[in-house]
């Protein structure tokens, strides 16, 4: 049989495809694919998740400041249960997990930590469900004390853990730091006031408005950090300065730039 009888070896439909996977990440500008031409996409850059999760966590922990200090005489907090579980809780760990995805550790695991704290905090004030205070009571003989103490201690359990985050914002700027020095405060305040109750056996209504205090601050500063997050020169005509430390990283950065001019 003559060389022009040879029949072209016929390629399986796995090596097509690898070849066709291999033209696509080779980098030419217009590469042949499937009979066509195929302009390989640009690069993909992901979005800062950080802002949607400050975002997350400031409207949610406002709902529930406005509670704790009394604001219209709201004694319930059941209205917090939809944020914390849609908005503080979901969006949040799903922003965590964007951290996760473009590398920041910290902004993953303080994300999604506190958004894992608004559903846990959603589950234990959603009546009848999981019956978490229905449960506590029954063990204490009809008595609230040791739902009290074991939601002091969870909160307290969030001031530690918060602590520790406080301790990575101290190269950071003023007002990520300030932040979570103010949530700090506000899960310790709050955590006191239902540990330490007044005489009738109730939360400390005084030391919860100060925890209140504590967290609407808390929730202002977040929705700043995120606007500082989200407002640059394409979608606005300012932006906010976050007041770097200055033994800062960019501080620093700054600074040699300036001495080198």
């Amino acid at each position: 049989m003559s060389s022009a009888d040879t029949p072209t070896p016929i390629l399986e439909k796995d090596t097509v495809n690898s070849v066709a996977f291999d033209q696509c990440v080779a980098p030419q500008p217009r590469l042949p694919a499937y009979g066509g031409e195929y302009a390989p996409p640009a690069p993909r850059k992901f979005a800062n998740p950080a802002p949607l999760g400050l975002s997350a966590f400031a409207l949610t922990t406002f709902v529930l400041g406005c509670i704790n200090v009394g604001t219209r005489n709201i004694t319930d907090a059941s209205i917090v249960i939809g944020p914390a579980f849609g908005y503080g809780g979901l969006i949040q760990l799903l922003a965590g997990m964007w951290e996760m995805a473009v590398g920041n550790t910290f902004g993953a695991t303080a994300l999604s930590s506190y958004g894992g704290f608004w559903i846990a905090f959603a589950i234990i004030l959603t009546p009848g469900g999981f019956q978490v205070v229905d449960s506590l009571e029954s063990a204490g003989k009809g008595s609230p004390a040791m739902f009290y103490d074991s939601l002091g201690l969870f909160l307290m359990g969030f001031f530690i853990f918060t602590f520790i985050l406080l301790l990575c914002t101290l190269r950071s700027s003023v007002a990520f730091f300030s932040l979570f020095f103010f949530l700090d405060m506000a899960f310790l305040v709050l955590g006191v006031g239902y540990l330490q109750r007044d005489d009738k056996g109730a939360p400390n209504t005084p030391i919860i408005k100060a925890g209140g205090c504590f967290a609407l601050i808390a929730a202002f500063l977040a929705w700043y950090n995120a606007l500082a997050g989200i407002a640059d020169s394409t979608n606005s005509f300012f932006t906010l300065p976050v007041f770097h430390f200055p033994w800062s990283e960019q501080a620093r950065g700054r600074k040699s730039a300036r001495d080198t001019v």
